[in-house]
């Protein structure tokens, strides 16, 4: 942002609405669900608006399959959730990975599990973001941690999606979502949208599953005269279902290489004071802006720790990570959760600096004090 846009106060669900309006989105799906509600409030005031079409399904499924029905047919589309509506949509999520359906998906953290604190706090959707549907799928997942890049994650979201025909999560915690801060609107002719490849040449020899340069390949539109064919099945390059071993292993080598032959397009962090950091502090949402303070105590403190911030968190900016930890003795990672997030630095870290957790599952925020204290105690040789 320049500096020069239009300044507007607003929540962070809101945001989501108004990145998802800017992109293009012109359908939603969902059911009403705290603390996510307001992303559908508020899509329901701006989606006439702009020609678009909002509609209060039954149930999380069928928004989901909503989704999917408005996305083939053409149109940028998305739902919003928490906790148990986000379980109950992953088969669909699933069935999006597999047929290649472009969605946006919001995720408002709360506490669980089951109905748990619906209106309390909590980072304890990370693994199911990433693995909660059945079987090998491709999933990216954005975790914004300001009501400003709320905004700008669901915009991405849309350009990611699109441009990799793959459901893209947007996830935040209670905090973020009905946090109120200023943020800057730009003019939309300077936002950069992407669209969907569609089908062009030939029809007769068209394959709508066919390899292509970067893995993607280009999306029939309904009306063009292209014949396809959607299942859910293992399916060969002609969209018909197979079983066979060869076709197997050649499609899901495309559909899973997708995302790792395009890193370069969808990794995205932030890293603060990393080039010297002997303690680093690995976060997401309001735990890494309780961790930038504790950075900041710690500094003054003589303590050299840092802070890196995944903003794409599935797939995890690996190669960033490593260079960011290369000089850490120790690595701590404050979630709300009793450890997620932890599971991926350790795995990461193969056996390097010391990985420890710092969770909590109570409802409330980790505070930058509780940061600071055990990268203190880290320091002193404690927490083994």
């Amino acid at each position: 942002m320049s500096g020069a846009e239009p300044q507007l106060q607003i929540y962070g669900n809101h945001a989501c609405a108004l990145g998802a309006i800017a992109a293009g989105c012109k359908f939603f799906a969902g059911y009403p669900i705290t603390p996510s509600s307001e992303v559908a409030e508020r899509m329901a005031r701006e989606l006439p608006k702009v020609g678009g079409v909002f509609v209060q399904m039954e149930d999380e499924l069928g928004s989901m399959a909503a989704v999917l029905g408005a996305s083939a047919g053409g149109t940028k589309s998305m739902t919003a959730t928490s906790g148990p509506g986000f379980s109950l949509k992953q088969e669909n999520i699933g069935l999006a990975s597999m047929t290649e359906i472009p969605c946006v998906i919001i995720d408002v953290m709360r506490g669980g599990p089951a109905t748990g604190m619906p209106t309390r706090p909590a980072q304890a959707d990370i693994m199911q973001a990433r693995w909660g549907s059945h079987g090998d799928h491709p999933v990216i997942v954005l975790a914004p941690a300001s009501v400003q890049e709320v905004y700008e994650e669901s915009i991405r979201a849309f350009n990611l999606a699109e441009r990799f025909r793959v459901p893209v999560i947007v996830q935040f915690d209670q905090v973020i979502a009905q946090l109120h801060e200023n943020i800057a609107i730009p003019d939309p002719a300077s936002l950069e949208i992407h669209d969907r490849d569609w089908a062009k040449g030939s029809k007769k020899k068209f394959q709508p599953y066919a390899e292509t340069k970067n893995g993607v390949p280009p999306m029939p539109r309904p009306g063009d005269g292209y014949r396809t064919h959607t299942t859910g099945l293992t399916h060969a390059e002609d969209g018909f279902p197979t079983q066979d071993p060869e076709t197997v292993t050649r499609i899901m080598d495309r559909l899973l290489g997708k995302i790792e032959r395009n890193r370069a397009e969808i990794d995205k962090y932030e890293s603060l004071e990393v080039k010297d950091a002997q303690y680093l502090i690995v976060a997401i949402g309001i735990s890494a802006r309780a961790a930038a303070r504790a950075v900041s105590d710690l500094r003054d403190a003589g303590i050299k720790a840092g802070l890196f911030r995944p903003i794409t968190l599935w797939p995890f900016p690996e190669e960033a990570f490593a260079k960011a930890s290369a000089k850490a003795k120790a690595i701590l990672v404050p979630e709300m959760n009793a450890g997620q997030l932890v599971l991926e630095i350790q795995r990461l870290s193969g056996g390097g600096p010391r990985v420890v957790p710092l969770n909590r599952v109570d409802g409330e925020p980790i505070a930058p004090a509780q940061i600071a204290s055990s990268i203190k105690e880290l320091a002193k040789g404690g927490k083994k």
